[in-house]
């Protein structure tokens, strides 16, 4: 008796929020959880969230990520399989998941991806889709650095565009061009018919942004994953002005208003539109619109077929969870701030040059288990990959040479990399009699160091070709 009164007595340890019952949400059945998963990582469509998502579930089970060798598969050349780190050929490495941008080219990635693999994506309005574009990529698209506004882009976008021009497929038909399509083709019903059939034969869901909670559950029961896996807070969106023309749609709509910051920041970019100029833009962006309205058509056949009233209950229940989770894991009532707020250097989103990314802070004082789950939810993108990529490959991090600084030859936009347009910095070129005198560009590695020669767009590893 005794006993038992001095163990009644112990107080069990706290509970984290993350292993309450709460996490699991409402039953699946017995299906069991998708680990071969592929995700077109769409632009400016909320795809950063949606890889937050896959980067903390392949982290928390020990999955394998099929990482680029930088910060992008290739990005925008065609996809071909040794942009992954560590690929080998063909059953080398089993691959869990793949997320990272990517311009899509099915047999290659087949050649990474087993044969199970569940194929998802996500498109979004094409005119909240140039805003948000025309926002991000105004320095280094060089339609839009010549255009005043987007409003003055949208009266005549052939007075603009040069389809030969580097980054330009960021200023027309940007999902048609993930999707792996000839996005400067003309359009016609038969060839934007074409090109949905083509994505509807792999792609088994097609997420929407504007019902970005309701695409989470759709996905949620695609993959049989636990709530929690789905819940998230909007990551890289971008800091609005109280009138910014975001429309509807919640994506990139945090913080509006918020004040501070640099006062030498450039003037944020014009994304007013009137309602002709949003109609010119649709015509500009045919085989996106054409491509969107399927989609979404098709997106709430499925809501349908799942049951509206289910949906609703589910929608509540995850939105209920992203408020408790906000609540003890953020600062500041989880609204997203300015980076140069965040005390932690390391979850600092890197900036693009027009437009501020918001981050988030931890709320002070949590226990480490809490902590942990907390810090998977906002990292950034591009810390997140290094940080999967060192535990993937250690031996490779061990010999790392520094870390990328923003304040070098690199400048980031909307997660992505770029040169910056005033940097000097030229890749040296050296010829290696190993390659049988074809040229090698100093840096292109692969994850041993093995070096990697670019020939007809594609990366192949010198010593196991050319010897």
């Amino acid at each position: 008796m005794e006993a038992v009164l001095f163990f009644s007595s112990v107080q069990p340890a706290p509970q984290s929020i993350f292993s309450s019952p709460d996490a699991q949400g409402p039953s699946l059945g017995s299906c069991q959880p998708h680990t071969h998963i592929m995700f077109l990582k769409t632009h400016k469509t909320a795809s950063s969230t949606v890889l937050n998502m896959l980067y903390r579930f392949g982290e928390e089970h020990g999955l394998h990520f099929a990482l680029p060798l930088g910060y992008q598969l290739g990005y925008p050349l065609p996809f071909n399989a040794h942009r992954v780190k560590g690929y080998r050929g063909p059953r080398a490495i089993e691959f869990h998941i793949m997320g990272n941008h990517m311009r899509f080219n099915k047999p290659e990635v087949e050649k990474v991806m087993p044969a199970d693999t569940f194929y998802f994506s996500i498109v979004r309005d094409p005119v909240a889709l140039a805003e948000s574009s025309f926002a991000y990529y105004k320095e280094v698209a060089p339609a839009f650095r010549k255009a005043k506004g987007l409003g003055d882009f949208a009266e005549d976008p052939k007075r603009y565009y040069d389809p030969r021009l580097r980054n330009n497929h960021y200023a027309r038909n940007l999902l048609w061009f993930d999707f792996g399509l000839d996005h400067n083709a003309n359009f016609s019903l038969a060839l934007a018919q074409r090109g949905e059939a083509l994505i509807r034969r792999t792609f088994k869901l097609i997420l929407v942004s504007e019902y970005f909670d309701q695409s989470m559950i759709l996905l949620r029961h695609a993959l049989c994953w636990p709530l929690d896996a789905v819940v998230s807070f909007s990551l890289n969106a971008r800091q609005q002005r109280p009138s910014g023309g975001m429309g509807g749609s919640w994506v990139g709509k945090a913080a509006a208003g918020i004040k501070g910051g640099n006062s030498q920041a450039k003037i944020p970019p014009n994304l007013s539109l009137t309602e002709d100029q949003r109609e010119k833009l649709r015509q500009w962006n045919a085989l996106d619109w054409y491509l969107y309205k399927a989609f979404n058509r098709t997106f709430w056949e499925e809501i349908d077929r799942f049951g509206r009233s289910q949906m609703e209950q589910e929608v509540s229940l995850l939105r209920m969870r992203r408020e408790d989770l906000a609540r003890v894991c953020l600062r500041d009532g989880g609204k997203p701030v300015e980076a140069y707020r965040i005390r932690d250097k390391n979850i600092r989103p890197f900036q693009s040059g027009l437009v501020k990314i918001l981050g988030y802070e931890l709320q002070p004082g949590l226990d480490n288990a809490t902590r942990m789950s907390c810090m998977r939810m906002i990292r950034p993108e591009i810390q997140y990959k290094d940080l999967l990529d060192s535990k993937q490959f250690p031996q490779a991090a061990a010999i790392q040479v520094k870390p990328i600084q923003q304040s070098e030859i690199l400048m980031a936009v909307g997660g992505e990399m770029f040169l910056r347009p005033d940097s000097s910095w030229k890749r040296e070129k050296v010829v290696s009699r190993e390659s049988g005198g074809r040229t090698l560009e100093e840096g292109l590695k692969d994850w041993d160091g093995s070096p990697l020669l670019k020939r007809n767009q594609t990366l192949v590893r010198v010593h196991e070709k050319f010897r």
